[in-house]
């Protein structure tokens, strides 16, 4: 986690406190609501953490608005506004399970968070009520080609979707192609040997001829 301290918005001891805290409710909820999978969450900083940080490392010092899908344990979401309190940037969760925008609005609340959360799939919620995020996260919620249909009607010009992927992220990349133009930058993770970071920005649904 130290690797990312420089992007943080706060002291790096002052930030681990509020991780701290949250893997303790990470815990606590998990004995109720699978959260995080059982084989990584004794894992969780440098797992589901660090692997979260990361992201940092790819923002622009004008992103303030953030909108990241299928929230679950709230994961990268809630380390990055974790790491970002104190700044003007502002957090909405989509998740649908209604234990998990539970468990997630519980971490916002305990840790005063700038996180709103949203309790419906993304297709239930109307693009034109949210902001224009700055960028769209999503963390192990569903293959590439239908990420990008979720995350299509909240792309504004300036929008770039920041997505983990795993091994198969090239053949994933190829499927979107063909229903999606777009341009992408792929960083290597830090975290996972076969992962990447996609950013993916100019998102536009290919014409029907």
């Amino acid at each position: 986690m130290e690797c990312y301290a420089q992007y943080f918005a706060r002291p790096l001891a002052n930030v681990a406190v509020d991780l701290e805290l949250y893997a303790q409710l990470l815990h606590k909820w998990q004995a109720v609501q699978n959260l995080v999978s059982r084989e990584t969450l004794n894992e969780v900083w440098t797992r589901h953490f660090a692997d979260s940080l990361q992201v940092l490392t790819l923002l622009k010092p004008t992103d303030q608005a953030f909108l990241d899908l299928g929230s679950g344990g709230g994961l990268p979401a809630l380390p990055l506004a974790i790491a970002l309190k104190g700044t003007p940037a502002f957090f909405t969760l989509i998740e649908p399970n209604s234990r998990k925008v539970s468990f997630l609005r519980t971490v916002a609340r305990e840790l005063g968070l700038l996180v709103t959360v949203e309790g419906a799939r993304s297709d239930q919620i109307d693009s034109r009520e949210t902001p224009v995020p700055d960028v769209i996260t999503s963390r192990a919620l569903a293959s590439l080609p239908q990420l990008c249909t979720w995350i299509k009607p909240f792309f504004g010009p300036q929008t770039r979707a920041i997505l983990h992927k795993g091994r198969e992220h090239v053949e994933e990349l190829a499927e979107t192609a063909t229903h999606f133009d777009y341009d992408v930058l792929i960083q290597a993770s830090d975290i996972d040997t076969s992962g990447v970071l996609l950013t993916l920005t100019n998102l536009r649904a290919k014409s029907v001829s």
